[in-house]
């Protein structure tokens, strides 16, 4: 392995922030029902606190960089008031200067109760929103444990585009118990017509240690799954949305942020469970935070880090992991700059890929043909 050179590799900034109204039956995240919905200005301030000087630990891992993306995950982020956030950005790029376009997303909820007006966060520097819509139909949502109605959605889309916010995601889920096909249609009508600018769509799968896992929904069966994935995917191209992930669709430019994980990018994380990836000369490292928002809060910040290299042998699967789902994959170059290995190496695995037409034949590039994209967890297992 060859050293590497952190400064060619973007490092991004996750934020967790671990606390929610109500635990969704489907969600394996790391989150926690608050006492009475509210989050105590006390206690938040708390947080943010051990979240600067979270911070403050990993300031060695930049090696010189900036902060490239910030997103801000849970949880329900947007239970956290928009002077708070201002607050806590003031602290960060005190200790650490951000690009001058850094991206900086934030996840809210369309509950009215959960978060400040939307102009809020937009001038605490908050630039881009990923609304947890996830259904517009009232009885998919009860079933998925939201607390927001219909109207809700709709609201707060309406409401970021109207605050000043030009981008705006919206996570919809599909495959949800008992659903149609034209149910499915129809939550995609309703994201597009009320101003999303990006949609992450993707399939409910039942996870371990959820309410799902330990009583099972019925679920929509695999011709109803398949005929929904055919038609949205036709809708949102018909709409101008392009398809440059799995499960992500934009008519604006990509989540810079995003893009930077499935590139195998840097990212710096703080708060309770967070897990972070820095490149440094003599490998690539991953860490990951205390889980419990009690724990996290009562240790010091250099009790939360759990670092281990990653070793050379797993980092061509956990490069190939991320770049392949992107539909246009990466250059070639990334994977010595980003890995310090070889990509001749793989020749044994690529090759036979390529000439199934799973794996593009273009030694410029990493990237499944649309077929392979079809078969992407195969492909990745013969990359194992």
């Amino acid at each position: 392995m060859s050293e590497l050179n952190p400064a060619l590799v973007p490092l991004s900034l996750y934020i967790h922030m671990p606390w929610c109204v109500r635990k969704c039956p489907y969600c394996d995240f790391n989150s926690h029902a608050v006492p009475d919905g509210k989050l105590s200005l006390d206690l938040e301030q708390e947080y943010l606190q051990a979240l600067v000087a979270d911070f403050k630990t990993q300031i060695d891992f930049a090696q010189g960089r900036e902060i490239h993306s910030v997103f801000i995950g849970g949880g329900t982020p947007s239970l956290i008031s928009a002077k708070g956030y201002q607050w806590l950005f003031a602290q960060l790029k005190a200790l650490l200067a951000f690009e001058e376009d850094c991206e900086i997303t934030l996840e809210a909820n369309p509950g009215t109760v959960e978060h400040d007006p939307f102009a809020g966060y937009l001038e605490a520097g908050i630039n881009r929103l990923s609304i947890g819509v996830q259904s517009f139909n009232a009885d998919h949502l009860q079933k998925l444990g939201r607390i927001h109605s219909d109207d809700d959605a709709v609201s707060a889309i309406q409401h970021a585009k109207e605050a000043g916010f030009a981008r705006v995601n919206v996570d919809l889920m599909h495959g949800l118990p008992e659903q149609t096909l034209e149910q499915a249609m129809l939550d995609l009508k309703l994201a597009v017509e009320s101003g999303a600018t990006h949609v992450s769509w993707y399939q409910l799968t039942i996870e371990p240690n959820t309410v799902f896992f330990r009583t099972q929904p019925v679920l929509p069966v695999d011709d109803v799954l398949e005929d929904i994935q055919e038609q949205g995917e036709a809708y949102l191209t018909a709409q101008g949305f392009v398809n440059y992930e799995v499960s992500a669709w934009r008519k604006e430019k990509p989540s810079a942020h995003n893009l930077n994980y499935w590139q195998f990018g840097d990212y710096l994380a703080i708060g309770a469970g967070a897990h972070g990836k820095v490149t440094q000369p003599d490998g690539v490292y991953r860490f990951q935070k205390t889980r419990l928002p009690k724990d996290y809060l009562a240790k010091v910040p250099a009790e939360h880090l759990q670092f281990k290299r990653i070793e050379d042998a797993d980092l061509p699967f956990e490069f190939m992991m991320n770049a392949l789902r992107l539909n246009d994959g990466v250059d070639a170059s990334l994977y010595a700059e980003r890995t310090g290995l070889d990509l001749a190496e793989l020749n044994e695995k690529l090759v036979p890929l390529r000439q199934r037409q799973l794996m593009l034949n273009d030694l410029s590039r990493i990237s499944c043909t649309e077929q392979g994209h079809v078969f992407l967890n195969s492909v990745l297992e013969e990359l194992l």
